[in-house]
């Protein structure tokens, strides 16, 4: 699956990466001031080789979490790139530390790994990394996470021809508080303000009943009721039945999700998801309500 889709609804359109985006990126990744933690020497020359490609000079080291949660409280970092495992605290550990910590929330994070567990992505997807990769990664892949790293910090305003950005009603579904709190986040700095929030399907149904919105974004994996859930009783059942539905999701099995769009989610992105992309969704499902 694409990192975001529209759904049949809007002919399954894929969402590339926009090449204007990498134009940008190639002109201000120089400016990105990164923290590597990394225990393994080998591992760290290759990254650090991949990060002076892309013209990125101003590199810093940690071999453990106490180190590099150090190095962020004392200096500003624009992104982390870590392994999973450090002596110390998984990779779990140390981002949920980071996201928890007002003085380093805005950090971009990028997850070098070689685990396929699920049970032990899920919480890092939850958390809130910028980009997931494996290990070996390919330099492609690589660079991209650093775009959508770059577009993290610093994404474009949303560009609405017939909307005010400023007031628009989002509501953010999702029972994880990093993963509302990045959504959050990344919606603020492209230029809207008036959001409601609920950590889950159940919590979300009496505000929908009570509140209109211009777009719902929700979460597919919820512990009550979940995103397909959510989205039968909107599309069946709430007054406001044809709202904008956006999931981010960390669901890869593709019939799930084919019953979900099924159910009218409007459109899918995943988790880690691209920002540029959740901004095209999200102009072009305001364009067609």
């Amino acid at each position: 699956m694409a990192n975001c889709r529209l759904t049949a609804k809007l002919n399954r359109e894929e969402i590339s990466y926009p090449n204007f985006l990498r134009f940008k990126a190639l002109k201000t990744l120089n400016k990105l001031s990164v923290l590597l933690v990394e225990p393994s020497s080998t591992q760290a020359k290759i990254i650090t080789n991949e990060l002076k490609d892309a013209g990125i000079e101003h590199i810093e080291y940690a071999n453990t979490g106490a180190e590099a949660f150090d190095h962020m409280k004392k200096k500003h970092f624009d992104l982390t790139i870590s392994a999973m495992y450090l002596s110390d605290m998984s990779c779990i550990d140390l981002v949920q530390k980071i996201r928890s910590d007002d003085d380093l929330i805005d950090i971009a994070y990028i997850l070098i790994s070689s685990e396929t567990h699920k049970e032990m992505l899920e919480p890092i997807r939850q958390a809130g990394v910028t980009a997931l990769l494996p290990k070996p990664f390919e330099a492609s892949d690589f660079r991209k996470a650093l775009y959508n790293s770059l577009d993290y910090l610093e994404p474009d305003e949303l560009y609405l021809e017939n909307l005010v950005v400023e007031d628009l009603n989002v509501l953010i579904v999702d029972d994880s508080a990093f993963a509302r709190k990045q959504i959050r986040r990344v919606l603020t700095d492209m230029g809207i303000e008036n959001f409601t929030e609920a950590d889950g399907g159940a919590a979300a149904i009496p505000i929908i009943d009570s509140q209109f919105f211009d777009l719902i974004i929700t979460d597919y994996h919820m512990p009550d009721i979940d995103g397909q859930a959510l989205t039968d009783y909107i599309r069946k059942e709430s007054n406001q039945k044809s709202v904008p539905l956006l999931m981010v999701t960390s669901e890869g099995d593709q019939r799930i999700l084919t019953t979900v769009q099924q159910s009218g989610v409007s459109a899918i992105c995943n988790k880690p998801f691209e920002v540029s992309g959740v901004k095209s969704s999200i102009e072009r499902l305001l364009a067609e309500y």
